[in-house]
């Protein structure tokens, strides 16, 4: 079977709305997407699963099983996209100008499971490897990580490189966060009545003065030679019922991110830490802490024989040695770190994520490609 060019796949994956409904209320889901990333796989000699312990939102596994007593390798690369409401133009109809790719998913990264579906399918036609290669296509990595999560639950491998587009430098370290409400106790009572009223959101200005005071400290504090420091911001606020009434409680969420060295355990002492001063200095402060989603940074070990081999490639295929980096954002390598696989992060070059307008870097995609297979071939040998 003739493989499609890695930019024909790309095409016809942006073509498939797999906008993310934990994102966007009624967005498309992975299904479809999912659907046919499995027959195309399928039909170029992997195994494929299709896991959807939640319903409705699959991820694929396909599997190239080596011939034995080689080492394992997993590429993973999201299959749904943020929403398309506010896109410039048709986000589902893929154009190409001034050689990008344009369109929802082009550049955030539908361009990485191209790229890896199509170097998977090169390492393995001439032969099967010694050791197994891997895809896991998932669902929601751009909200809750829940399709990473599951293929970690039945699949392993020896190391993991993740697709997310990173302008075809590499990327060994990433930022955590976690996510906190502040709810910040008032006592409700006519506006006339300040005697009997306690005003829960003039309570939370001490707050939200000692947060930004925190964001500054943590500024001034050690920072990761790739990352800088953590950061701190106030996200959302709610409070009050209506003008004539002293609002009996106002809740602030928060997020903090986080480097390597920081989880949410070090963070909820923290601002442990801030509240209870607040509590001890300003009359009649009172709070309550509430925990929230949180995911750990990522490091790769520098050194690791994933990120030398590929490292090595990218070198080859550029001409030059590759730019190593870290993202402020997270993704799924912390999950499969995790998980004691080795790994990092790999991507085109481009630019729009989550953008009105998002391309992909054609000849990075032929890149991006190249340097897959070629690790592939070399690490599964």
């Amino acid at each position: 079977m003739v493989t499609e060019t890695p930019a024909d796949l790309l095409a016809r994956l942006i073509a498939i709305d797999s906008v993310n409904p934990d994102l966007v209320a009624g967005g498309a889901g992975e299904s479809a997407v999912a659907g046919f990333c499995a027959a195309w796989l399928a039909a170029r000699g992997f195994e494929v699963r299709l896991l959807d312990k939640r319903g409705g939102r699959p991820s694929v596994v396909a599997v190239a099983r080596g011939t034995g007593g080689g080492r394992s390798l997993m590429l993973n690369g999201h299959l749904d996209t943020v929403g398309l409401t506010g896109y410039e133009g048709d986000p589902l109809e893929p154009c190409v100008r001034d050689g990008k790719m344009y369109g929802r998913g082009a550049f955030d990264m539908k361009s990485g499971l191209a790229a890896m579906m199509v170097a998977a399918v090169r390492a393995t036609s001439g032969g099967r490897p010694r050791g197994d290669v891997i895809l896991a296509c998932v669902a929601d990595e751009e909200h809750g990580s829940s399709g990473t999560e599951e293929v970690l639950e039945s699949y392993t491998a020896d190391a993991a490189v993740v697709t997310e587009p990173s302008h075809l430098e590499v990327t060994l370290a990433h930022k955590g966060f976690a996510w906190f409400d502040v709810e910040i106790e008032g006592r409700a009572a006519h506006g006339s009545r300040p005697d009997l009223g306690v005003d829960a959101i003039a309570k939370a200005g001490h707050f939200l003065v000692a947060l930004e005071e925190l964001g500054a400290s943590l500024a001034r504090g050690p920072a990761h030679p790739l990352l800088g420091t953590g950061t701190v911001h106030a996200s959302v606020i709610h409070g009050g019922q209506e003008a004539s009434t002293y609002p009996a409680r106002c809740r602030v969420t928060l997020e903090r991110r986080t480097v390597p060295g920081e989880d949410a355990a070090t963070v909820e002492a923290e601002l442990t830490a801030v509240l209870g001063r607040l509590a001890a200095t300003v009359p009649g402060f009172r709070y309550r802490l509430v925990p929230g989603l949180h995911r750990d940074p990522f490091q790769a070990d520098p050194e690791g024989e994933i990120v030398r081999t590929l490292t090595r490639h990218a070198e080859a295929v550029l001409g030059h040695p590759p730019v190593v980096r870290g993202e402020p954002f997270w993704t799924d390598a912390a999950l499969l770190d995790r998980a004691g696989i080795p790994s990092l992060l790999f991507g085109v070059d481009g630019e729009g994520a989550h953008a009105a307008s998002e391309c992909v870097d054609l000849a990075s995609l032929d890149r991006l490609t190249a340097v897959l297979a070629a690790t592939v071939t070399e690490f599964c040998s």
